[in-house]
């Protein structure tokens, strides 16, 4: 009896990490609608609702390592504008 509880705790506890591991674990909450100046953003990764996080949104990567949240590029246009510009410096720099 003890060791089918044993068996049965370790299963939920499988099940659980595996689970959790599942979730990804730096997805934006919420996006703002804040301007950035092109000279301070390096990269950005765009973050899809569905995929593991809540909400669509674009992630900018500051040349400070910060990052900060804001809409999505079908959402609005000056972020798809600021995502051409980080492609392009990047493109340069290779």
């Amino acid at each position: 009896m003890a060791s089918r509880v044993a068996v049965l705790l370790l299963l939920g506890v499988l099940c659980f990490s595996f689970a959790a591991g599942e979730i990804a674990a730096d997805c934006c909450l919420q996006a703002i609608d804040k301007r950035l100046p092109s000279k301070n953003i390096v990269d950005y990764i765009i973050q899809e609702a569905g995929k593991g996080c809540e909400i669509s949104a674009t992630v900018f990567i500051a040349n400070t390592g910060r990052t900060l949240c804001v809409f999505h590029p079908s959402q609005k246009p000056w972020v798809k504008n600021l995502i051409n510009i980080v492609n392009k410096k990047k493109q340069a720099q290779e």
